[in-house]
């Protein structure tokens, strides 16, 4: 299971790469740079989820222990350095970044089966949402809370995420109806996630969360999609069940 899960990763890579050097030919070399730096620390970040999903539920838990308070120290540490006025709107952000977050932990407990079929229609959809967007180009999606953001880049993104979820079905033993229902909920919980996180760095007027990881960010810049999405699953199998 693990070997054909890793060699999809490796083939989305593969075509994550030649987009980017189709996306970079005509830029300058810092943006270039900037790219590929994004790019090598993203197959980094992959490879450790990778990782601790494949070594057992309890080094994917610590993981995600560790992201959900490091996405607690990012929107405190935001807040106080802007110096912004507002104790209600960090107090509500931190409320429904608890919602998110805590199912996101109980996620980590489940079989790994549900852990690795989330973590890869979430990168899917992250990695493909940007890379459509960057090349198709278009009308913006929510330009007063995220400008970079377009609608060829969502659909683009879900579209790719969803017959993915399709093709991996059998991880989680489910039709492809029931992989088509979860992969929608990942994602919209996904996208939620992402614009959730870009508001709240508008409102604060800034534009990571941190500088922790090159060319993404802080670590709600680049997980802040996975946290939604896993809080999903998390809850639509508690439903079901």
């Amino acid at each position: 299971m693990e070997s054909l899960i890793y060699l999809i990763i490796l083939i989305y890579f593969v075509l994550g790469a030649l987009a980017f050097a189709w996306i970079g030919r005509s830029r300058g070399r810092e943006a270039k740079r900037g790219m590929w730096a994004k790019f090598f620390t993203y197959f980094v970040i992959i490879h450790i989820l990778f990782g601790s999903i494949y070594f057992g539920p309890p080094y994917f838990s610590v993981v995600a222990v560790f992201l959900a308070l490091a996405g607690y120290l990012e929107l405190t540490r935001v807040h106080s350095q802007q110096r912004l006025r507002g104790t209600w709107f960090l107090i509500s952000s931190l409320v429904i970044y608890t919602l998110l977050a805590l199912p996101f932990v109980f996620f980590s407990f489940m079989e790994k089966q549900y852990l690795y079929f989330v973590f890869i229609v979430v990168s899917v959809f992250d990695a493909f949402s940007q890379i459509s967007g960057q090349i198709i180009g278009g009308r913006r999606l929510v330009p007063s809370v995220s400008p970079g953001k377009t609608i060829s880049g969502l659909a683009g993104g879900a579209a790719l995420a969803m017959v993915t979820a399709i093709l991996i079905r059998g991880l989680i033993d489910a039709s492809w109806t029931h992989a088509l229902f979860y992969s929608i909920n990942i994602v919209i919980f996904a996208l939620l996630g992402d614009l959730l996180a870009s508001y709240y760095k508008r409102r604060n007027q800034v534009k990571d969360f941190s500088k922790m990881l090159p060319g993404h960010g802080g670590f709600l810049d680049r997980f802040d999609s996975l946290l939604p999405g896993g809080a999903a699953m998390f809850v639509i199998n508690i439903i079901l069940l």
